[in-house]
């Protein structure tokens, strides 16, 4: 993390004692989030990440702030504080009311939260390995990005411990669902398949991208079903996020993935020229 944080309308030194052990949110994981890329103090994508956390506070009954643009203009005066041009940034929502543990009233019903951290270097490729039962694609908040995030770090930190890069989670039924924190596809050939919503996966604004913006002659990227076989069998297999854009899958528990197709490729550099466009396109606005 970077020296400075943004809480609320302030941008001040994280080590700052501003938060209360009476918040609900904080102590619940009652809240949402986003991760999200800064390009050249760009925001990439801001619009879809800010509709998708109004989208998942409305169903999780947490409050949001009513001014999106006001939010906006305070991150950018974050990543100024911190020379954070280009860097991860992670926007947090916070319900500061709700049960009978909340603490004194502070006369706001949510408090913002973010702060930035140099982006992580992924490498080539990913060993992932299975996590049965991870998801469950029937309940009505699975595919919410809630602060509840303590079932997927330590999921991770089992893989991590046992010499994986990222855990593959599996719902109710065995349907491939999604990592613990990226989307996964496969490709067969020239289709590019992600697992659908009702897996219980989370929609990534690099998966949405993916299906809504990206286009690259002689590929076509949709959603389908998919199990463990199918990702065996599959000509590549990679996995998605804001930090490691399109990365490769090298195994799944042991077993090589061919990798033998160019769809992950061209897919990439796709999504790399739309990712330089839309910065060039802000900044053009910005000056």
């Amino acid at each position: 993390m970077h020296r400075f944080i943004l809480h609320n309308d302030n941008v001040c030194e994280a080590s700052e004692k501003s938060l209360s052990a009476g918040q609900t949110g904080l102590l619940t994981g009652w809240g949402v989030f986003s991760t999200i890329r800064v390009m050249e103090g760009v925001l990439f994508a801001w619009e879809r990440h800010w509709a998708r956390m109004t989208r998942d506070a409305t169903l999780l009954r947490v409050p949001m702030p009513s001014d999106a643009n006001a939010v906006q203009e305070k991150l950018h005066q974050l990543i100024e504080a911190n020379g954070a041009a280009n860097a991860t940034l992670r926007l947090s929502v916070v319900r500061n009311a709700g049960g009978i543990w909340t603490g004194p009233d502070s006369g706001r019903e949510c408090d913002v939260i973010a702060f930035t951290a140099s982006t992580k270097v992924w490498g080539a490729g990913v060993r992932l390995t299975c996590v049965p039962q991870a998801r469950h694609a029937a309940c009505e908040f699975a595919g919410t990005k809630i602060l509840a995030w303590a079932m997927n770090l330590t999921w991770l930190e089992q893989a991590q411990s046992r010499g994986f890069d990222e855990a593959l989670l599996l719902n109710e039924v065995g349907e491939v669902s999604e990592c613990t924190s990226a989307n996964i596809f496969i490709a067969e050939g020239n289709q590019v398949y992600t697992p659908p919503l009702a897996s219980g996966c989370l929609p990534g604004i690099t998966r949405e991208l993916l299906l809504d913006e990206i286009r690259v002659a002689g590929y076509r990227v949709n959603e389908k079903t998919l199990f463990p076989a199918d990702l065996e069998a599959a000509d590549e297999v990679f996995i998605t996020s804001t930090t490691r854009e399109l990365l490769a899958v090298n195994d799944i528990d042991g077993r090589p993935i061919r990798n033998k197709g160019g769809a992950r490729q061209a897919l990439g550099a796709a999504f790399q020229s739309y990712e330089n466009d839309y910065v060039r396109s802000r900044l053009a606005v910005s000056h």
